[in-house]
């Protein structure tokens, strides 16, 4: 598994972006709007590094989550559940493939994800 990207709930996007595209050298790659009260832009660093900065009213600002990518996300899952991982969401469908959440003993969530 490899780190894809870093979720950040922001509690400004406007400011947000801009911290991260004019101080730290990000590009906006892309801005989304799926559902009313939400918006995502994803941010692309140097080679694969992606920010996603998600802004809406149900979750508190700050870091939210890892994103990892799988090969197998079902293989990925039973052998990490057999080393003791906390799953905290099933695989669900999404536009690119399937995603699954763990937790690490922190609380962090990490979001496995096979793409199509």
């Amino acid at each position: 598994m490899k780190i894809k990207y870093g979720t950040i709930v922001a509690k400004d996007m406007e400011e947000s972006i801009r911290f991260y595209t004019e101080v730290l050298g990000f590009e906006i790659e892309n801005r989304l709007n799926p559902r009313p009260g939400i918006a995502i832009t994803i941010l692309k660093g140097e080679g694969e590094t992606r920010i996603e900065l998600i802004k809406n009213t149900c979750d508190e600002p700050g870091f939210y989550s890892l994103g990892m990518d799988v090969e197998d996300l079902n293989a990925a899952l039973k052998r990490l559940k057999a080393k003791g991982a906390k799953i905290i969401m099933e695989p669900v469908p999404i536009a690119v493939g399937f995603l699954a959440f763990i937790e690490d003993p922190n609380g962090v969530k990490i979001a496995l994800i096979q793409h199509h």
